[in-house]
C-alpha cells in the first residue's frame, strides 16, 4: 500500500492552514492511517506565532495550537505530496503529479470569535472530505 502525503499551506501558516493540519492530525488517528498518511503544512512567508484567535477556537474542541510555530514551506516539500490543499491564497505553481486544491477560505485573522468558529467548521468538513477520498483510495488500492 502506497504512503499519500497532504499538504495544508497558507502564506502566514498561522490561521487555516493550522485548523487544517490539527483536524487532518486527528482524522489521521482516528482512522488509523499513521502509517499510510503523511502531513506538511507551512506558509510562504510564515507568521511568529499562529493566530491568537484561532488558537481559542480550536481550544473549544480540545485542539491545542498554542504551542505550534508557524513554519515556511518549501516547493521540494509540496511537490512531494499527493494533494496539497490551498487555503484562498495559491500562488503555488507545483510538480504535475501534485493535485492543488484552493479551498478559497476567509481568512480568521482578526475576524470575531463566531466568524472564526465558522471557518474552523469549513475547514473541519473539508478535512473530513479529504480522509474519505484518501481512506477510499487506499482502501482500493489493497
Amino acid at each position: 500500500m502506497s504512503r499519500r502525503t497532504l499538504g495544508f499551506v497558507c502564506v502566514q501558516n498561522a490561521g487555516r492552514s493550522q485548523m487544517s493540519t490539527a483536524f487532518a492530525e486527528r482524522e489521521r488517528g482516528h482512522r488509523g492511517l499513521a502509517d499510510e498518511v503523511d502531513i506538511v503544512t507551512g506558509g510562504t512567508d510564515p507568521a511568529d506565532e499562529v493566530h491568537p484567535e484561532v488558537v481559542e477556537v480550536m481550544a473549544e474542541l480540545d485542539i491545542d495550537l498554542a504551542d505550534r510555530t508557524p513554519r515556511a514551506v518549501s516547493d521540494a516539500e509540496l511537490d512531494a505530496c499527493d494533494v496539497v490543499a490551498t487555503m484562498g491564497c495559491s500562488t503555488l505553481s507545483l510538480s504535475v503529479d501534485t493535485e492543488v486544491r484552493d479551498w478559497a477560505l476567509a481568512d480568521p485573522h482578526g475576524r470575531d470569535v463566531e466568524r472564526v468558529r465558522e471557518i474552523r467548521d469549513e475547514i473541519e468538513g473539508l478535512v473530513v472530505d479529504l480522509f474519505d477520498e484518501v481512506e477510499a483510495d487506499l482502501a482500493a488500492e489493497q
